[in-house]
């Protein structure tokens, strides 16, 4: 990942992994994609805490219309399966003991008990909240239209920032603490949760 971008190009990402918001910090400005498709098994719908286990995924069902694609702006929430407090359960199991939990709590919970109808919503209001408490001060706008291709003003990590793909090679350099390590060692790019919980106001200087 290059040290300074111009503007970078993003999904849509349920509470984004730390390489998603290190590009957030390290471009100048930052889009998210709102009139693209919406891809299953990918950070559009899913995220990776630390668990007293190892990286426990985190997964958001949706309501599907058919089997046609349908845009990621029109992706409704399904809370028929009370999945919100199953994740909240999760992540409080995780990070209880963390350094800043406590201090970050109040901020998240209402997340986790009230219903937002629509999926792309729901990941921005998360990654804005991220951004704030992680003190990233940058412009973070929306798409007005798709376009498959850009030019090379714009770093497109739409595709590359996936669960499937390896992180990005800066995100592999340097540990912070985290409180499961001494059972599984350090494990990089979980949820920016993660960092916040750890690291706190500290965050900002790994990103």
């Amino acid at each position: 990942m290059k040290s300074n971008l111009s503007q970078a190009l993003l999904s849509s990402a349920y509470l984004p992994p730390v390489e998603y918001m290190s590009v957030i910090y390290r471009a100048e400005s930052s889009k998210i994609e709102q009139c693209e498709n919406y891809q299953k098994q990918s950070y559009r719908s899913r995220c990776h805490i630390y668990s007293a286990n190892g990286p426990l995924p985190l997964i958001i069902p949706v309501e599907r219309a058919g089997t046609h694609s349908l845009p990621v702006r029109e992706i409704r929430i399904d809370y028929s399966r009370k999945w919100q407090q199953q994740h909240w359960r999760a992540i409080v199991s995780a990070y209880r003991m963390s350094p800043f939990f406590e201090y970050y709590e109040d901020d998240f919970s209402p997340f986790y008990l009230n219903e937002e109808p629509l999926l792309f919503d729901y990941n921005l209001k998360l990654t804005m909240l991220l951004a704030n408490l992680l003190g990233i001060n940058r412009d973070i706008e929306l798409t007005s239209v798709y376009q498959k291709e850009y030019d090379d003003s714009v770093s497109d990590f739409r595709e590359i920032i996936h669960p499937k793909r390896e992180n990005l090679s800066e995100m592999k350099n340097g540990q912070y603490h985290q409180v499961f390590a001494h059972k599984s060692g350090f494990i990089s790019n979980l949820s920016a949760l993660d960092l916040l919980f750890n690291e706190g106001p500290d965050a900002l200087s790994y990103l």
